[in-house]
């Protein structure tokens, strides 16, 4: 809703408040204004002028030399390239020195050899959006009525010397979509009064109901529907202070009979219509559901095909109007037309949303039925655009109206006490202060032992509740000068539990190493629901799928996370690293629903580092993956508890996969997607792994123990083993830690080899084992007695020999 400043101080009094200390109040109570704009441009030395002469410029087609008067002397010769500039015309004018929008300065000039002492101006060119100026001037400069005074500032004539509040409003306030509506707001805002327009009409001797009839079929549809009728009116541009108001407020002026029924859609927030009363064709208007099949076109010149859920306005056949959205193109109000048919109604939302939403045709009318109207408006509304259409379009208005009033409406009536209000609120407000508030809101209210009963006024239908009533003393008393209080009761404070607590530090981690998080679908095919999964069990089918490939229950992650990688690859990104926590559903052999399993899974691939300039490039491999695995276990301090082991599984390169275990329990697998499976996707070599958390997260955790860096030295010594190609580093390195004893600190494999000297079926493995005594200085024999004892493991329990 835009709102001019200078218009609204004709309902309330805006004295010693600026437009935006009125932003900044209504914001504070509830409105959010979204933004304060000046409406055009303001420059003392844009003013009105005549076109005493115009003549075709000599060096130029399009251009014409015109002489204009600007009222300060001798007149001036100016250049103008507008199609429509003619003599005799009033138009504005920027003198040399104006700034026009965009920091434009006129100066003096030369064009095609003539000179030119100024500009002759469009409305655009002073800021007004094309869309909303008149469509004769749409193409050209703007020309001012013949009673415009030369010389006088352009912007004061066309009343253009104005600021907009914008305001945001919220479905719920559709009170304040008018002028009058705003005014309420803002006076409740400042305690002043409301001043409603003067309605003084009048009529001749002829009465209303010799010119129409009235039927209403769609009672409930319509159940208020006003007609007036003027007559001897004369279709012309509307003045200069109705044009300014309208494009202000977003709406493009057409002409007088037509902009004084949107003026009053503004000002009293109902919608009206006018006919032209000779195109009716008949004196009788119908109000009733289409027929099946049948058509109007619109005054957009579209042609509409209606059915029986559409109500229209008929001249008691054909259809002339969509009821409260738009008018028919067959009863227009044009520059001929002499009688018009005012309609002031009441029609129910829902019918008026159903039309909006079956032909996509959102109007200002259509806004307001959809959000709800004041009814007891209806009647001033068609009072107050006949009264202007007598002013203004020099109209006869008929006596009296024709109207059918089947409308059953009363305030509502909703009580608060004292005590709950400043319950919920927290505060101590008295009855006096509650009452005030309700008096400035204009509420009719009694008081009872502390409890306000309040009649809302039929504009504010969005109060139906205590609540509501607490909010619009919230408000009005101030946001900002209730204090934040703490709620009181028993309870216990929130918090994570060690579980979720757990899982973020997993998130944190995750993506502090540079994964992204992923989210996919639960529901996949049932070709893929067993593809990679952890845990066997059975895929569990949806007894009403959307479609084939959203049919069954996942039981891994992984297949998404493949999608999601061949998504982004297609798009050139070649690099990629997701994860995604979410659940899998195991089937059980009966007709129990299926366990529900929270599982992590990541996916890598391409480039994990890549440095241009230092000509460095990291490809993703198996020990990235295992790294990530092993850092984010050892966060969660259990990566003492957890083992490798190598693995083949279904879908992963049989020599780089490896199963990751907690005791005897498997928690995860680790590795390389088969060749086979790559090539399917389109993919290079591409590393994923995923892990139970419900495993992983419940296993226990042993206290942290810190202890100080030793002063004594450590001594280190290097083993290469000869195994056999069966034996995994990894149990080599178990056997290494049981028979190293306290003084072995630490085992670190630094070297494979299999090749030419290496005996067939035969490899060999590197250790550096690092010894120390934190209390006192090692002597070659204790760690000689120590290393020997690891030897002595190596061959007896897996028949390692050291390499000579």
């Amino acid at each position: 809703m835009f709102v001019s400043y200078k218009w609204l101080q004709e309902y309330v009094d805006l004295t010693g408040i600026t437009t935006h200390e009125l932003a900044e109040k209504i914001t504070r109570s509830g409105i959010e204004v979204e933004g304060v704009e000046a409406v055009a441009v303001r420059d003392e030395k844009i003013v009105v002028g005549y076109v005493m002469e115009r003549d075709q410029h000599p060096n130029a087609d399009k251009l014409s030399r015109c002489l204009v008067d600007t009222g300060d002397g001798e007149p001036k010769q100016i250049i103008c390239g507008a199609p429509n500039v003619a003599q005799g015309q009033k138009v504005i004018v920027a003198t040399p020195g104006a700034r026009l929008p965009g920091g434009i300065k006129i100066k003096k000039a030369k064009l095609r050899g003539e000179e030119s002492n100024g500009m002759i101006c469009s409305l655009q060119e002073l800021g007004i959006e094309g869309k909303l100026v008149a469509k004769e001037y749409s193409e050209g400069i703007f020309v001012f009525p013949s009673d415009a005074e030369i010389g006088r500032n352009a912007i004061d004539q066309l009343e253009l010397d104005d600021e907009v509040l914008e305001l945001g409003l919220t479905p719920n306030r559709a009170d304040a979509l008018n002028m009058i509506g705003v005014a309420y707001e803002v006076a409740a805002i400042l305690d002043r009064d409301v001043k409603w327009p003067t309605i003084e009409l009048a009529e001749s001797n002829e009465k209303a109901s010799d010119y129409i009839t009235l039927k209403i079929e769609a009672n409930e549809d319509n159940p208020l529907y006003v007609a007036r009728v003027v007559k001897n009116v004369k279709v012309a541009p509307s003045p200069l202070w109705l044009q300014a108001r309208l494009m202000k407020a977003g709406i493009r002026p057409i002409n007088n009979v037509v902009d004084i029924t949107n003026f009053v859609l503004l000002e009293y927030g109902q919608p009206l219509h006018a006919f032209d009363y000779e195109k009716l064709g008949t004196k009788e208007i119908l109000v009733r559901c289409a027929k099946d099949g049948e058509t109007i076109t619109t005054l957009d010149d579209q042609e509409r095909k209606l059915t029986s859920d559409h109500l229209v306005i008929t001249n008691g056949t054909e259809p002339v109007a969509l009821a409260g959205v738009m008018g028919g193109a067959n009863s227009e109000v044009d520059s001929m037309t002499t009688t018009v048919l005012i309609e002031s109604a009441v029609f129910t939302s829902a019918t008026i949303r159903k039309a909006v939403k079956d032909f996509g045709l959102r109007s200002e009318a259509s806004t307001r039925f959809e959000k709800g109207i004041d009814p007891t408006r209806t009647r001033a509304a068609a009072d107050r655009a006949a009264q202007l259409m007598a002013l203004y379009a020099n109209g006869e208005v008929v006596g009296g109206v024709v109207e059918v009033d089947t409308l059953q409406v009363e305030e509502k009536r909703v009580s608060i006490s004292v005590e709950r209000m400043n319950n919920i609120l927290g505060t101590a407000l008295t009855a006096d202060v509650m009452s005030d508030i309700f008096k400035r809101l204009q509420f009719n209210f009694s008081v009872d032992n502390d409890v306000f009963r309040v009649n809302v006024p039929l504009r504010r239908p969005d109060i139906t509740i205590e609540e509501d009533l607490v909010e619009e003393i919230a408000r009005l008393y101030g946001y900002d000068v209730i204090e934040s209080t703490l709620p009181v009761g028993e309870g216990t404070p929130g918090r994570l539990s060690e579980y979720q607590s757990k899982r973020r530090q997993i998130r944190n981690f995750l993506e502090g190493v540079g994964l992204y998080q992923a989210t996919t679908y639960s529901l996949t095919s049932k070709e893929r629901a067993k593809q990679f999964a952890l845990e066997v069990g059975e895929a569990i089918p949806l007894a009403m799928p959307m479609s084939e490939e959203r049919s069954t229950l996942r039981l891994s992650l992984i297949p998404h996370l493949l999608d999601a990688v061949k998504y982004n690859q297609a798009r050139q990104m070649d690099s990629l690293a997701l994860y995604e926590v979410g659940k899998v559903f195991i089937g059980n052999d009966n007709d129990e629903l299926p366990l529900e399993k929270e599982r992590l899974a990541s996916i890598i691939t391409g480039s994990w580092h890549d440095h241009e300039w230092q000509g460095e490039k990291k490809s993703v491999d198996f020990f990235v993956a295992k790294g990530i695995v092993e850092g984010l276990l050892e966060k969660l301090n259990i990566l003492n508890s957890v083992r490798f082991e190598a693995a083949t599984r279904e879908g992963m390169h049989p020599g780089r996969t490896a199963n990751i275990l907690i005791g005897d329990e498997l928690v995860g697998y680790i590795g390389q997607l088969h060749p086979d499976v790559q090539s399917s996707y389109d993919l290079t070599d591409t590393y994923v792994f995923e892990l139970s958390l419900d495993a992983v997260l419940h296993t226990d955790v042993s206290d942290i123990s810190y202890e100080p860096i030793s002063r004594y030295p450590s001594i280190t010594r290097d083993i290469a083993l000869v195994v056999d190609e069966a034996v995994s580093a990894g149990n080599l390195r178990d056997v290494i830690i049981n028979a190293g004893g306290s003084l072995l600190t630490k085992v670190s494999l630094f070297d494979l080899y299999q090749g030419e000297h290496m005996e067939v079926g035969k490899k060999s493995v590197a250790f550096s084992l690092v010894y120390l005594n934190r209390e006192r200085t090692l002597t070659d024999e204790e760690v000689t007695k120590a290393h020997d004892k690891v030897l002595q493991a190596l061959e007896t329990e897996l028949g390692a020999t050291l390499r000579k």
